[in-house]
């Protein structure tokens, strides 16, 4: 082996660990001071680097933020598949993904903030790997409604994209003064209660012939009783 080729394992190794030393300081100015008050000098002297060592792997503060949340989301990607796997019905892998879910706001609020105030809405965003990102996060969901509607857990005549934004969109806004600093979050209640809520809109229904059924029995056994003497 040359000695040229014994050596590129070593430099992509200490490159790789250099942009994850610039990813954590960066994610750490962002979420104490937000993007815009956020300068690339700060976060070169918390690592003890010059500014320009930052520019050599990274063009420019906005790709700087974008990697630092590409990174959160490999993170919540963990062993999603894993845990789903442990669980058998539906309602309990949608409480799962609810609670995981949740459980990523509370432990980083303010990398929510960035993410919904800085990225989402700007024009570069669709399409971008960040978004390729959240759409692969929010397929599980996706994935779990469609097996409990093939598995006769869920209704079948509403849209699975429909549910799935009702569920994140519904997080979003009742996490909202959590993720600004106000209030606390109780990740176990908010999950239990969005999961009954959705779970009990999307529940199989008795079929039509059997509810109409259901329902002559019963003005039947109405009648009865009204025609029975009194006591």
């Amino acid at each position: 082996m040359s000695r040229a080729a014994a050596k590129k394992p070593v430099v992509r190794l200490a490159r790789e660990q250099r942009v994850d030393e610039i990813l954590v300081a960066a994610r750490d100015v962002f979420c104490e001071k937000g993007y815009e008050a956020s300068a690339v000098a700060e976060i070169a002297a918390r690592m003890g680097v010059v500014e320009g060592t930052i520019y050599k792997y990274f063009a420019s503060k906005r790709e700087l933020l974008l990697k630092v949340l590409e990174h959160w989301y490999e993170e919540m990607f963990g062993d999603y598949a894993r845990d789903l796997a442990g669980v058998s019905d539906a309602r309990g892998r949608l409480r799962l993904l609810v609670w995981r879910h949740l459980r990523s706001i509370r432990d980083y609020p303010l990398l929510c903030r960035l993410m919904f105030r800085e990225v989402r809405s700007e024009q570069d965003y669709r399409g971008s790997e960040l978004h390729e990102m959240n759409r692969r996060y929010t397929q599980f969901l996706l994935e779990v409604i469609e097996a409990g509607v093939r598995g006769g857990e869920f209704r079948g005549d509403l849209p699975a994209a429909l549910l799935r934004d009702l569920v994140y969109g519904g997080i979003e806004h009742g996490t909202w003064n959590y993720i600004c600093g106000r209030g606390e979050l109780d990740i176990d209640a908010m999950a239990e209660q969005l999961t009954a809520v959705l779970c009990e809109g999307i529940a199989r229904t008795a079929e039509p012939g059997l509810k109409q059924e259901m329902e002559r029995l019963s003005q039947i056994a109405s009648r009865i009783e009204k025609a029975l003497p009194k006591k």
